[in-house]
């Protein structure tokens, strides 16, 4: 997928949403450890390569999502950290999204020239249900962060979130259920609870996928297909825009990209029922849809 950049692979379970995770789940059926956690060889300066004719593969304005086989701030990726920050500071004109389930790191392992954020990157945090939701988003308003997001994924228990969101700091809220073996059910009533919470206060929320199992008026319905999951979530009307995110994109001279020459997604049949579509890059073309 090319709106993904992995500088490195492998992970260490830390908390309940980790139990089926489907990093480990899609290594096992490589016959690999998904707790083997190297640096990336091919895919470490993702963001820096170039075509023949010179311009950089990633457009001015894509979003990236950073470390989606890791985490970004994992203890054992701390020697490759800076050089990835590097290459963030190098593409002010690209948007990259992180998320961790350890924002109690972050701090330790920002760079000295961050200051209150760089303005192409936006913090997420996983909370999978409401002990972590309380554990980690007072953590995440604390941090020094432009664009501040939360990542109810998987979706195991049900999740208020309104008195973080009256914090004005959190610009979006994503939800889906846990795919893969052992996935546990997603129940639809905390889809719309999350949902009217970010939409009595204009904040965009996405509903990206039902999960494999999915509960909805006391109904146990199992759908083991990604794209059906995604699909789903698309007709079940649930996400919402809210006010938009105000990225402040650069060229490596510091002067702001005028919104006509940033990048603009471009979906294909397979997109038009996505769950993703509305935090999505855009298609690739890929064929796995």
């Amino acid at each position: 997928m090319h709106d993904i950049w992995n500088p490195w692979h492998g992970c260490v379970k830390c908390s309940e949403g980790c139990d089926n995770c489907y990093m480990y789940f899609l290594d096992e059926q490589r016959d690999k450890n998904g707790a083997d956690i190297f640096r990336t060889k091919s895919a470490f300066n993702y963001p820096l390569r170039k075509t023949r004719g010179g311009d950089y593969k990633i457009q001015s304005g894509e979003l990236i999502r950073v470390c989606m086989t890791s985490d970004f701030f994992l203890k054992e990726a701390d020697e490759w950290r800076a050089e990835a920050w590097e290459i963030m500071r190098r593409r002010p004109d690209v948007k990259f999204f992180l998320l961790t389930k350890r924002p109690q790191r972050v701090l330790e392992c920002l760079p000295r020239d961050w200051g209150e954020g760089f303005e192409n990157v936006m913090l997420n945090v996983t909370c999978e249900n409401q002990s972590r939701a309380d554990e980690r988003i007072p953590i995440l308003l604390d941090l020094p962060f432009k664009h501040k997001g939360i990542m109810c994924a998987p979706f195991i228990g049900r999740v208020s979130v309104g008195k973080y969101l009256d914090s004005g700091k959190i610009e979006q809220v994503i939800c889906g259920g846990e795919n893969y073996g052992g996935a546990r059910p997603c129940d639809f009533d905390w889809v719309k609870s999350l949902q009217a919470e970010c939409k009595s206060r204009n904040i965009t929320f996405c509903f990206i996928e039902t999960g494999t199992v999915f509960i909805k008026d006391g109904r146990r319905y199992v759908l083991p297909k990604k794209l059906k999951q995604s699909e789903m979530a698309f007709k079940s009307g649930m996400s919402f825009s809210g006010k938009p995110i105000e990225w402040r994109l650069a060229d490596v001279f510091g002067n702001e990209i005028p919104e006509d020459r940033l990048y603009v997604p471009k979906y294909g049949e397979n997109c038009a029922m996505c769950g993703s579509k509305p935090i999505c890059n855009g298609c690739s073309n890929c064929g796995r849809c």
